[in-house]
C-alpha cells in the first residue's frame, strides 16, 4: 500500500479524502471546488527534507522578521535582482 501524502477533507459536506500522490489531492481539491462551490483544505504529511527546510526557514509567513537571517534563503529588504 503507498504512503498516504495528503488528506484532503471538506467541512461543508464531511467529506475526508486521503491520497498518495499531491497532484491527485490538488486535482480533487479543484474538482470538489468546481462540482459544489466548496472550499476543501489539505493537509500534507510528508514533504521532501529541503521543502521543510524551506518552510522552517521562511517562518509561518516568509516575511521578514519571520525568517531565519542565517539561512541561504533569507531575502532582505535591501536584497535586489541581479542581472
Amino acid at each position: 500500500m503507498a504512503a498516504q501524502r495528503a488528506t484532503v477533507t471538506c467541512t461543508e459536506c464531511e467529506r475526508t479524502e486521503t491520497f498518495d500522490r499531491l497532484a491527485r489531492a490538488r486535482s480533487f481539491i479543484e474538482t470538489h471546488r468546481a462540482e459544489t462551490g466548496h472550499e476543501a483544505t489539505w493537509e500534507l504529511h510528508r514533504l521532501a527534507p529541503g521543502v521543510e527546510r524551506a518552510g522552517d526557514d521562511a517562518g509561518v509567513c516568509g516575511r521578514p522578521g519571520c525568517t531565519s537571517e542565517d539561512s541561504p534563503l533569507y531575502l532582505d529588504d535591501e536584497t535586489s535582482v541581479r542581472d
